[in-house]
C-alpha cells in the first residue's frame, strides 16, 4: 500500500484514518479491540483520537477513547510500533482544563499518554484555536514535548486560513516546530475547506486529514429521512443535510456506486483520497463489517467523469 508523508515531518501512513471517537462511546471496549485488530491486520496504520472523546455521552468525562486505545496497546504486544497514533489537546476536559497554554498542553500530553499506554504521540494536534494564548507559547511548549522525545509531529485542527498562516509565520521567524497536518471538516457534504485553507495547506505541504469526511453518516447513503435519523446517535448533524441539494447528491452518490461496483461510503471516501494536496480521510466504524467497508476505499479508483459528477453535485457543499 502506497503510504502518504504528513506535511514535512518523517510520519508516513497509509490512505485511509481510522477515527477513534466511537472507542468506548457507540462501539464497547471488546467491538473496540476487533475493529482495531482488523485495521492492522489489512494492512492500515493510521489512528487518531483526542483527550476529549467521549466526555459528550452521559457520564463520560473524557479520555474514554484513548483508555480503550491503551488497553489494545496492552493487550497486543508489538501493536504500538504499528500504529502512527494521533490524538489532541485544548477542548474543555472540565475540571482538567482547556485551552493551548502551556500548562494546559504539558498536563494534557501526560494524561493523554497515561491513558494510551505509551511514551510517545505521533501527531499531536491542537484541537480548536486559542486566541488567547500567544502561538509562540503554544509551539514553544510543543518544542519541549518533541525534544523530551513525547510528541514526534504536530499538527492543528479546526483553525482557519489566517491563524494557520499565522503560526507559520511564528514557527518560521523563531525556529519553532510547525503544524504539519490540518484536520478540517471536509466531505463531498462541507467544502468550505477548499476555499481558503486547501491552497494554503498545499503551497506549505502541510497534510490534511479531514475529519466528519461521511458527514457524520450522511454520505453512506443510510439517511434519506429525518425519520432514517431519528434517535441514531448522530440525528442532529445529519439533520441539516437532508435538502433538495443533499438528496440530489446522494443520487448522484447511488449512481457513481453502482458504476463502480462500490458501496456509497467508498465512493465517497475515494473521492476525497484522490483530492490534491489530501493525506488521508478519517472515518470510524461501529463494526469490523463497517469497517471492512470502508477500507475498501483505498483500492477504489473513481472514473474522471466519475470525478467530475460527484464535484458538480457537490460543489460549494450541499447546505442553503
Amino acid at each position: 500500500m502506497d503510504k502518504r508523508r504528513i506535511g514535512r515531518s518523517d510520519l508516513r501512513v497509509a490512505p485511509f484514518c481510522l477515527g477513534g471517537n466511537v472507542f468506548g462511546w457507540t462501539a464497547d471496549e471488546a467491538t473496540s479491540f476487533a475493529i482495531l485488530d482488523r485495521f492492522v491486520e489489512r494492512g492500515f496504520d493510521f489512528v487518531d483520537t483526542a483527550d476529549v472523546y467521549s466526555r459528550w455521552a452521559p457520564g463520560h468525562q473524557g479520555g474514554e477513547s484513548e483508555t480503550v486505545i491503551g488497553k489494545w496497546f496492552a493487550a497486543r504486544p508489538g501493536a504500538r510500533d504499528r500504529i502512527v497514533l494521533a490524538t489532541k489537546v485544548g477542548m474543555d476536559m472540565g475540571e482538567a482544563g482547556k485551552g493551548l497554554s502551556a500548562r494546559h498542553i504539558e498536563q494534557a500530553c501526560e494524561a493523554s499518554l497515561r491513558r494510551l499506554r505509551t511514551d510517545r504521540i505521533d501527531l499531536y494536534q491542537s484541537h480548536v484555536d486559542d486566541a488567547e494564548v500567544p502561538l509562540e507559547e503554544t509551539l514553544r511548549t510543543y518544542e519541549r514535548l518533541i525534544a523530551a522525545g513525547k510528541v514526534r509531529a504536530i499538527g492543528a485542527s479546526n483553525y482557519d486560513a489566517q491563524r494557520l498562516a499565522e503560526a507559520l509565520k511564528v514557527s518560521a521567524a523563531s525556529g519553532l516546530p510547525r503544524y504539519e497536518c490540518l484536520q478540517p471538516d471536509y466531505s463531498l457534504a462541507e467544502r468550505g475547506f477548499e476555499a481558503e485553507l486547501a491552497p494554503l495547506c498545499r503551497a506549505e505541504e502541510i497534510g490534511v486529514i479531514g475529519y466528519f469526511s461521511l458527514a457524520a453518516g450522511f454520505l453512506t447513503g443510510k439517511y434519506r429521512s429525518a425519520q432514517d435519523a431519528a434517535g441514531r446517535a448522530r440525528e442532529n448533524r445529519v439533520a441539516k443535510y437532508l435538502t433538495p441539494r443533499g438528496l440530489a447528491l446522494l443520487d448522484v452518490l447511488d449512481s457513481v456506486a453502482r458504476d463502480h461496483g462500490a458501496t456509497q461510503a467508498q465512493v465517497a471516501l475515494a473521492w476525497i483520497i484522490a483530492r490534491p494536496g489530501i493525506t488521508a480521510p478519517i472515518a470510524s466504524a461501529t463494526s469490523v463489517a463497517q469497517l471492512d467497508d470502508l477500507l475498501g476505499a483505498a483500492a477504489l479508483t473513481l472514473s474522471a467523469d466519475a470525478i467530475a459528477r460527484l464535484d458538480a453535485a457537490s460543489a460549494g457543499g450541499i447546505q442553503g
